[in-house]
Parts: structure tokens; sequence; C-alpha cells
């Protein structure tokens, strides 16, 4: 059977900031040996690219139905894209191998969505007649033309905000503050603090505040610490940990979780309850469940508990370092551990 061609571009394509445009034709070669290949049986082009999408003509040569009318060719145009949806429109033509000339079988009117589950195009596009045939075919050959409009939706670019925050406190332009922590100080700017913080509100603009404060000093936290504490206030997200051992990276966010309960930062308090949910074991846990317990976070204070009574781990936890911390800070939690673990143990 002989092979069919792919797309020949008859007109460039081109492109407007709103659509992108482009002429394909398909030559099926060996129109007469084709007949039979089956209802819903097809013959693809070669991919095509318009609009920054990848497309495809196929060409049904007994008909796109099982079911469809009798003696007509079907032919489709699809999106091969993946995870994408398109709007685009599309006019499929016969073109007169003499005169060169195409002529409108299909067209809609108005745009189509495609993704890559579904085609649209044309069930009756050429009756197999010998009038049709003869006036269509040359050696044996079908050209099927087909414009293609791509609507290109104007997508909004991201937002920088967290990137130009990011930048405003990298080159401290316009601080008015600035915090000194064990000898290093960190320039800052009052009405970002305010607004992502009610404690540095209160403390900077509220009644009882130093309103024409310049310096504060912070003696509970380590530069470290503060630098990353700043990188959230400013991002809204946790700095990069990549160049801390996994040891270290808890411990910074046990820290910071500190820092976002002293400072009322719950969205930050409630990120880092979540990376220390996932890096829980025998030696820590205990320590990780008195941190819980003395700033409020239930949600780690649970999988705490959870995990020490889950897998016969208790006797391994109360051999741990941390454990002595826990049943001197929060004898409470204790309790509360056993309890549950003897409730468990009679079900």
């Amino acid at each position: 059977m002989a092979a069919s061609q792919g797309p020949i571009v008859r007109v460039p394509s081109r492109c407007t900031p709103e659509t992108a445009r482009a002429t394909v034709a398909f030559e099926v070669i060996g129109y007469s040996l084709h007949k039979g290949l089956g209802r819903a049986k097809y013959l693809s082009s070669v991919a095509f690219s318009v609009g920054g999408y990848e497309w495809c003509i196929r060409y049904y040569p007994d008909g796109y139905r099982e079911k469809g009318p009798e003696d007509y060719v079907s032919v489709s145009l699809r999106l091969l894209t993946k995870n994408a949806e398109v709007r685009a429109l599309y006019t499929f033509k016969l073109v007169d191998p003499v005169t060169g000339q195409s002529h409108v079988v299909r067209c809609p009117g108005l745009p189509q969505l495609f993704d890559n589950t579904n085609a649209w195009g044309c069930l009756l596009f050429m009756k197999r007649t010998v009038e049709q045939e003869s006036k269509y075919l040359r050696d044996d050959r079908l050209v099927i033309e087909c414009d293609l409009e791509v609507i290109k939706e104007k997508q909004l670019p991201p937002s920088d905000l967290s990137e130009n925050l990011a930048i405003l406190l990298a080159e401290k332009k316009g601080a008015d503050v600035t915090f000194n922590v064990q000898g290093e100080v960190f320039p800052a700017h009052r009405v970002v603090l305010a607004m992502r913080s009610p404690v540095f509100d209160a403390e900077l603009y509220g009644p009882m505040g130093d309103n024409g404060r310049q310096e504060i000093t912070i003696e509970d936290m380590q530069p470290t610490v503060f630098k990353a504490f700043l990188h959230f206030i400013y991002t809204d997200s946790m700095p990069s940990m990549d160049d801390l051992a996994d040891d270290d990276k808890t411990e910074m966010v046990k820290h910071l979780l500190v820092a976002a309960d002293k400072y009322a930062m719950e969205r930050m308090k409630m990120i880092c309850e979540g990376i220390l949910c996932k890096s829980l074991d025998v030696e820590t846990v205990a320590t990780i469940l008195a941190l819980a317990d003395q700033h409020h976070c239930s949600n780690l204070k649970e999988a705490c508990i959870e995990f020490m009574l889950s897998s016969n781990r208790i006797d391994d936890v109360v051999a741990s370092q941390g454990y002595v911390h826990l049943k001197r800070s929060c004898p409470d939690v204790i309790v509360d551990v056993f309890e549950r673990a003897a409730k468990s143990r009679k079900i």
C-alpha cells in the first residue's frame, strides 16, 4: 500500500499577537489502494506545528463512523500536544489538480475547542463517485488542504511579587529599621514587617510601641535563623536549605517554628509543622513533641504521639535523650502518651 506523504506547506505560517495561521496540504498517494481499509480506519499525516502546538490531519478512506453514510471519505484535524486545550478555526478544502484552486468543503465558522482526546473535521468530505474522483484525482493522488487558525489566548505572566520583595530585602533599598542579632545587623522595612506580623505591627506602630525606634535587638534567635525568618516574611516561602545536613535542617525548622509562634506567623508555623511531621525518628520525636506542646502545635503533637505508639517504638523513644527533656519539661504529655498506650493495648 502506498504511503501518505506528510504535510506540504502551501502558504507560509504567519503570527499576530492574537492568532497563528497556516495552510497545510496533505497529499494522499495511492487513493484507490486505500479503499477498503475499513470504517473508522485512517491514515495520518506527519505532525506539523501551528501556534506552538503539534497537529495532524487524518484521512478516513471508508468514512469516519462505523455506521455513517456509505461512499464518502472523511477527514479530521487532531491536536497532538498533550495536556493542552486550544481554540482554533479550521477549513477543509479539496484541491483541483488541474487549476490548483481550492474548493471549501467544511468551514465551521466558529472556533472549536481541541484537546488530545477529541478531533474535529468533516464526515462527508468527498463522495466516492466517478464524477468527484475524476475532478480531484490525478495520478491516483488526492490533495487535502486545511486552513488552520490557532487562537492564542493571552496568558497572564506569573506573579513576581515575592521575587521583587526578595530583591528589596537583599538590596536594603528604603530600609528604615535595623535588627541587631548577636552583633549581626539586618536592615528591613517597617511597613513590610507590620503587614506580615501583628506582633511587629504592635511593636512598630502600636500605641505602646516606639514609632521612632531605629534599631531593635533580638536576643533569643541566632543570626542564621533570623535571616531565614526575614526571608519568609518578605517572600512567603521557606529559604533553600539544600546546603544543610538533615539534622541541621530539622534544627533550623524547629527554630523557625518558635519564631513563627512568637511573631504570630500562622502560615509559617503550619509549614514548619508539616516539615517536622515528615522528619520524625525515635531519637528526635520526644524533643519535637515537647516543642509542639510548648508552642500549641496540635497537628504536630498528634503526629508525634501517633509515631511513638506505632510499631512498638515507645521503648526506643523512652531510651532517647529527648525523652529526658520531655519528661522534665512536659510531664502532662508523658501521662497522655502512656494513657493512650494503655488504651491501645486493651483494644
